[in-house]
């Protein structure tokens, strides 16, 4: 481990509360000194009594991918690590960690399961399972669950790491998965999207004829997307009255990729890509949530920097992309909804209209999906012969390029932003902790 040391006097010893502190001295203060120390302590106070910054669930809130946190450079590399390597030199998948309290949680293609220390990197424990690991893992306050592709729903002791129980599937399990009220939800590859009790018992099961990869997003007690009777069949399932409210007009769209749907207000928003004809089709979607009434669309050829991309380096991207489970997922972020992923190019879209508002095209394939913090734009950028693989900020507004750093490998998923910490696995089987300086 490549563990980087840090001044531990920020981790002093426990203290009064903050307010309590402000308010004994502000009475104690000169009358004429009141103003200044107000504005001193709140600047203190602001800074010191934040709540913890935890990333739990898949794309954050409402799916949009936005972090709360505020990342300031220069950043550093708090400190990174070299997972078990594969049988190959590049590895397919590393989806998004979870992050909660002072433990960062995930699956490998090494087929095991993490718990490691978020300052240090130091393992707190592992957890073999009996195959890769393509899920994206849930954690709350007593267990961690994730799924393999052995075919298992695993709930592990967030203590110790020590197997509660599993749940057995009849395929893979490529899928996030997540804790909604009194659920469990998970995916199992053309088999069913499964409802739990936290204790693993089946609750009830939807079918899930065809589709693999499958992610989905649970708000107001509706999941966007679910799987229809038919393959070419998903839209939104009420899972209290457990009916769809309609579905996707397949038959206009007939894309092989859907993204992850993300919600905001009124509508819904989603992706797709199609990489199968030699050029890579790509789509930008929204639809009224209630209706299905769709809002706007945008499509593009994807475009690729000149060079040996032709059809077969393109399908090959294609392929690449498709085991990333927030490939062609959106970031919202004020009246924006921004796509990195599918070509070489950012684009960010009107939320309302679809209207094109910015777009900033790269030498190299975008790597990932983004995440925004602080209203920056942060995701990777593939390399190649000429150009590393690197992790890139742009200003969200407008798309301006701000600033890059080098990664030992592509990134494999969309970041993870949590309190001042950037978190992200590479096809190198690297995983990096960065850490802004200040």
């Amino acid at each position: 481990m490549n563990n980087i040391t840090r001044d531990s006097s920020r981790k002093g010893a426990k203290t009064q509360s903050c307010s309590s502190r402000i308010l004994r001295f502000l009475f104690a203060a000169p009358r004429l000194c009141v103003r200044c120390f107000i504005v001193v302590f709140s600047l203190i106070f602001l800074c010191s009594c934040t709540r913890r910054a935890d990333w739990v669930r898949f794309r954050g809130e409402g799916g949009r991918g936005v972090s709360s946190a505020r990342i300031s450079p220069p950043l550093g590399v708090r400190w990174k690590i070299k997972l078990q390597p594969p049988e190959s030199e590049e590895i397919d998948a590393f989806n998004p960690p979870v992050v909660i309290g002072n433990t960062i949680y995930f699956g490998s293609e090494d087929g095991n399961f993490y718990a490691l220390d978020a300052e240090s990197g130091y393992m707190r424990w592992i957890f073999r399972s009996g195959a890769e690991i393509n899920s994206i893992p849930y954690v709350d306050n007593s267990q961690a669950y994730f799924g393999s592709k052995d075919g298992k729903l695993y709930a592990l002791s967030r203590e110790n790491g020590t197997e509660l129980w599993n749940f057995p599937t009849y395929s893979q399990i490529n899928s996030q998965v997540e804790r909604y009220k009194d659920y469990i939800v998970f995916v199992g590859d053309a088999d069913a999207i499964y409802f739990l009790s936290p204790e693993g018992q089946e609750e009830f099961r939807i079918n899930n004829p065809g589709w693999y990869n499958f992610t989905f997003n649970m708000s107001d007690d509706v999941m966007y997307f679910a799987t229809g009777p038919r393959v070419s069949q998903v839209g939104p399932f009420d899972i209290n009255k457990r009916e769809f409210l309609w579905f996707v007009p397949y038959h206009e769209i007939a894309a092989s990729w859907y993204s992850f749907a993300a919600v905001r207000k009124d509508l819904v928003y989603f992706g797709t890509a199609d990489g199968y004809s030699g050029t890579m089709e790509l789509g930008y979607y929204a639809y009224d949530r209630q209706t299905g009434e769709e809002a706007w669309r945008q499509t593009r050829t994807g475009v690729f920097p000149n060079g040996d991309w032709d059809e077969y380096a393109v399908f090959g991207y294609y392929m690449r992309n498709v085991e990333m489970l927030d490939f062609m997922a959106p970031t919202i972020w004020e009246n924006l909804v921004i796509y990195t992923g599918g070509d070489s190019t950012a684009r960010a879209f009107d939320a309302e209209t679809g209207i094109l508002r910015w777009e900033k095209a790269f030498e190299t394939p975008v790597a990932c999906t983004s995440t925004i913090a602080g209203g920056r734009l942060y995701f990777g950028l593939l390399g190649d012969d000429f150009n590393p693989p690197r992790l890139v900020c742009l200003e969200a507004r407008d798309g301006r390029f701000l600033w890059s750093m080098e990664t030992e490998g592509s990134l494999l998923s969309s970041p993870v932003i949590a309190g001042k910490r950037i978190i992200f696995g590479t096809d190198k089987s690297v995983f990096y902790v960065l850490e802004s300086v200040f």
